[in-house]
């Protein structure tokens, strides 16, 4: 017998964790204020890239002696332009609980060849974090995209630490709050929890990793693409908008609406409010079905934007099959886009609940998500 369908759709169903949704005003024909086929060098150029800096400040509330710069590779290459400029002058600690973490593990370890005391938890944990020396530097993620683990505060790290905290906080940026005396680098993409386009990320330094930056050579060569100094010093102009290679235009347009879309909604505080909205329906939901959970054990580390769930009913025979099935399920009658695990993670679901999903979406989406659950056991059966 076929199972009835639910009667509401939701008006978006992109809830991929990247590149995310727009937000729900987005228009293209807003974006026709990009300055295109002119030198992000020339006046109207730096004065966007600056807005874009400085909205981020905004936005973010992060301390204004704190260098905010644009580089290349989206949140990928900002963290690694960090690690290679900052890393080695004291020893490390490599905080790892999902894929992300663990790429940086292996670029520490296995290319920049440090000798880094790694800890690591299984999808669904976190490290102990009262364990780790703040003394040493430290480079981990904030929230774990992969397994929808985050860092519930930073009081583990210390004020008067002697060490740099390097922080990956691409799906926690815009969504969560960092405690910016806590992190010395801090690096995000766009394309999260602002729904910006890619390519583009963002590095943030404290007045500490300035020092770090100004007064430590690491042993091996730098490339171009990652140089944050000359001479000893500090490439100021990379913070004021003379990006170190050319950016789009376009790209900064379409943040600049994103950061004007954001103070809309109450700015951090009403992002944070909306992916918090998301995510709690999507845990009412797992705690009122008993045949999917939340992949994060702990209920003060689940993240509110990368919502990753597990199947846990007995009778399914393949769980990375059922769920490859659902998804695909979902996808087709248009419901949900883009929601399967990430390849490294167990297999399950991810919905992304960042700010620019409309809890509404979330609420017409899970029914269906009841009903492709239902529909898949009666067809293995």
């Amino acid at each position: 017998m076929a199972i009835a369908q639910p009667a509401s759709r939701p008006a978006n169903p992109r809830f991929s964790s990247g590149p995310c949704a727009k937000p729900p005003t987005y228009d293209l024909s807003k974006l026709a204020g990009a300055p295109l086929g002119r030198s992000h060098r020339a006046a109207v150029g730096k004065e966007k890239l600056l807005a874009a800096i400085e909205g981020t400040r905004e936005v973010l509330g992060i301390p204004a002696d704190y260098k905010i710069g644009i580089v290349p590779a989206s949140d990928t290459g900002a963290v690694e332009m960090a690690m290679w400029n900052l890393l080695g002058a004291r020893k490390v600690e490599m905080l790892a609980w999902e894929s992300f973490g663990a790429g940086w593990v292996t670029d520490v370890v296995k290319q920049l060849k440090i000798d880094a005391e790694v800890k690591t938890a299984e999808y669904g944990d976190i490290v102990d974090l009262q364990t780790v020396d703040t003394n040493n530097d430290v480079v981990f993620t904030w929230n774990g995209t992969t397994s929808g683990v985050r860092v519930p505060n930073g009081d583990w790290i210390k004020d008067d630490r002697e060490g740099l905290t390097i922080c990956d906080a691409t799906s926690a940026a815009f969504a969560q709050e960092l405690p910016w005396q806590k992190l010395d680098v801090t690096t995000f993409s766009w394309q999260k929890v602002l729904g910006g386009e890619a390519a583009h990320g963002v590095i943030v330094l404290s007045p500490r990793a300035v020092e770090r930056l100004e007064s430590y050579t690491p042993a091996w060569p730098l490339p171009k693409i990652f140089r944050l100094t000359k001479g000893g010093k500090l490439i100021d102009g990379i913070f004021t908008g003379a990006t170190i290679n050319t950016p789009s235009m376009l790209a900064v347009e379409d943040y600049l609406l994103g950061l004007d879309w954001a103070r809309s909604v109450g700015g951090l505080e009403g992002l944070i409010g909306r992916a918090n909205a998301n995510a709690d329906a999507i845990h009412a939901f797992a705690y009122a079905n008993d045949w999917i959970e939340n992949l994060a054990n702990d209920p003060a580390t689940r993240s509110n934007t990368s919502v990753c769930l597990k199947f846990t009913d007995k009778r399914i025979k393949d769980g990375a099959s059922f769920a490859k099935s659902v998804a695909k399920r979902l996808e087709a009658e248009g419901i949900a886009y883009d929601i399967g695990a990430y390849r490294d993670a167990p297999a399950g679901l991810r919905i992304w609940c960042g700010g620019t999903v409309e809890t509404g979406d979330i609420e017409a989406m899970l029914p269906w998500l009841a009903w492709a659950f239902e529909a898949e056991i009666a067809a293995q059966s």
